[in-house]
């Protein structure tokens, strides 16, 4: 299970660890631990805001929002470029959209998303930060970590190879049914039923894109569902 732990937060940050020998198996099981990374994830982020000047807040949260893309290797930002590319590009065709996707030029479009999709983050970091509401910058992120095993577990992948195809074959299907189980119970009762349920018809509204565009998700969907679901919780719990 260590080496899970370990393969999941090297997946999801920056922080340099080594898994040569893991086998597919706990490759699978990494998706168990997602949102425990989403939790040092914020954990480290919250710490970044304590020591950062609360009267200069904007600034205070351009700092913050730089650490975070940092942190996470602009893992999900990247994800999020593609598909929006891929998504306008491809319109009526599966595979033009999956083509798209593999294209690592960013189109205008999906420079237009990541500026509009940062912009958002600065405006919401700045309110966290000068209301001092950092609950809701860790809640945000454990739980659209905790989306992305719920993905693999009601939707199909739809590439055939690569790391995503693993993750899928070797999904721990009753441990992540457990997980998803005890992070809401927790979720529940910290944030009540209002956030929870308005991020849920959020993710129900990007799979729903997905399956209806893909028949299933990609790596580079999950990534910018992650991001989008960032976005939702944050402001959800701020709002909420």
């Amino acid at each position: 299970m260590w080496l899970s732990f370990q393969i999941a937060l090297q997946f999801l940050t920056i922080i340099p660890v080594s898994y040569a020998n893991a086998t597919e198996q706990q490759l699978g099981r990494s998706l168990v631990f997602y949102p425990l990374v989403g939790l040092i994830i914020g954990f480290i982020l919250s710490a970044v805001v304590s020591v950062l000047p609360v009267s200069y807040s904007l600034l205070s949260a351009a700092l913050l929002l730089t650490v975070w893309v940092l942190l996470t290797g602009g893992l999900h930002i990247d994800g999020l470029a593609d598909s929006a590319d891929a998504w306008l590009g491809g319109i009526g065709s599966k595979q033009r959209t999956l083509a798209i996707m593999k294209d690592p030029a960013a189109g205008p479009i999906a420079v237009i998303v990541l500026g509009l999709t940062l912009l958002l983050k600065l405006a919401l970091l700045e309110i966290v930060i000068s209301s001092g509401q950092i609950y809701a910058l860790i809640w945000s992120i454990i739980l659209a970590r905790t989306a992305i095993p719920l993905l693999f577990l009601t939707t199909d992948y739809v590439r055939p190879n690569g790391i995503g195809a693993v993750l899928k074959h070797y999904l721990p299907v009753n441990q992540v049914k457990w997980m998803l189980g005890i992070t809401t119970l927790i979720a529940f009762f910290c944030l009540g039923f209002t956030p929870l349920l308005l991020g849920l018809i959020v993710f129900l509204l990007l799979r729903y894109a997905m399956e209806h565009r893909l028949d299933g998700f990609t790596g580079d969907t999950a990534g910018a569902m992650v991001e989008l679901l960032e976005i939702s919780f944050l402001f959800f719990l701020i709002v909420f």
